[in-house]
């Protein structure tokens, strides 16, 4: 190399070539802020949930909430002044350009680059709907790309430290003498790096509504339930087998979070084991939303109106509650979920 006279000029290696123009435009997918570099295309939520659940929720779970440690795409609001924030899409991120430049630059994982504008679109749409920031009828394109407002938008400055910062830890360092004087005000043996409270206790009080309700049902008229089972087992006889069958496949989709049957327990949603005919927010052991104990308060009972309304638009029928769940869109996927609840009392 050092006898070649098309070596690179001084400052370079003498490597490789200049990439050709073609070779630079397939990776010039730059997304800016103003919508700059956006692809012509569309994609709504509905679409989104779908094709999210094809290629996203193995990794970030079926409703953004992320699979153990990869990352969460929803939630995280009000946490960044906290130790320990949630940094998502919509607590963190302050363009919506840099999500769809994300996804459409490196997402699938182990798949880049093989979705189509309209599905970028349409899972960026999800995303957003997850967060709480558009609603369920929102269609994100070039034309509605600047219509969304990101919550942190505002939550970020312009590095300016090679201006204000640079010279003063650049300077020649003072070694002696630089404080007066030096006092010791307290040892970390005695810091309190342990809260006195909390732990058990606070267990202890988020089960309180919990035994609340056993104690509530211990003291309950013993002649009224076997009038309430006779019932319950009439009404469950009625069911038709066939949609209760098709509820089981449904399910499918509600497992993530809630369990039905004899060993179910609670997870990320409470057990739904005899929900209907339950009032809202009210399942044993469940600490439930605000949102939603102060709908069970305000008299809703789940019955197969009020699920219908709930499951086809969660976020919508109660809102603040802390269901992820976009919806059913088929009113036949609503009846065969309520058939099987009902097969569960």
């Amino acid at each position: 190399m050092a006898g070649d006279d098309t070596a690179a000029p001084m400052g370079k290696l003498g490597l490789g070539r200049p990439a050709l123009p073609e070779e630079v435009a397939a990776w010039n997918h730059d997304i800016l802020p103003d919508g700059t570099g956006l692809p012509n295309g569309e994609g709504d939520v509905w679409t989104g949930e779908e094709v999210f659940a094809d290629n996203c929720a193995v990794c970030h779970g079926d409703f953004a909430e992320g699979v153990d440690n990869w990352p969460k795409l929803a939630g995280g609001m009000d946490t960044l002044d906290r130790e320990d924030p949630l940094k998502t899409v919509g607590s963190y991120w302050p363009y919506l350009s840099t999500a769809f430049d994300y996804v459409r630059r490196s997402m699938p994982f182990g798949a880049a680059q093989t979705m189509s504008d309209d599905d970028v679109y349409a899972i960026v749409a999800y995303i957003l709907y997850s967060n709480d920031l558009v609603d369920e009828d929102f269609v994100l394109s070039k034309d509605t790309f600047l219509d969304v407002e990101m919550p942190n938008a505002d939550g970020f400055i312009i590095d300016d430290r090679a201006e204000t910062e640079l010279g003063l830890f650049s300077a020649e360092p003072c070694m002696e003498n630089c404080k007066e004087s030096v006092e010791i005000t307290m040892r970390a043996a005695v810091l309190d790096v342990t809260p006195d409270h909390g732990g058990d206790e606070d267990a202890a009080s988020d089960e309180a509504p919990a035994e609340t309700e056993m104690a509530a049902a211990e003291t309950a008229p013993a002649a009224e339930a076997p009038a309430e089972e006779a019932a319950a087992t009439e009404e469950t006889a009625a069911i038709d087998p066939a949609l209760v069958a098709d509820g089981e496949k449904v399910f499918k989709k509600c497992k993530a979070c809630h369990q039905v049957g004899e060993d179910a327990k609670n997870k990320v949603g409470p057990i739904l084991n005899g929900i209907v005919g339950r009032a809202a927010g009210t399942g044993e052991g469940f600490k439930y939303s605000k949102a939603m104990i102060e709908a069970g308060e305000g008299g809703l009972v789940w019955n197969d109106e009020t699920l219908a309304g709930y499951l086809e638009a969660p976020k919508k029928y109660i809102k603040g509650n802390k269901m992820s769940f976009a919806g059913l869109k088929k009113a036949d996927d609503v009846a065969a979920i309520t058939a099987y609840l009902k097969a569960h009392p």
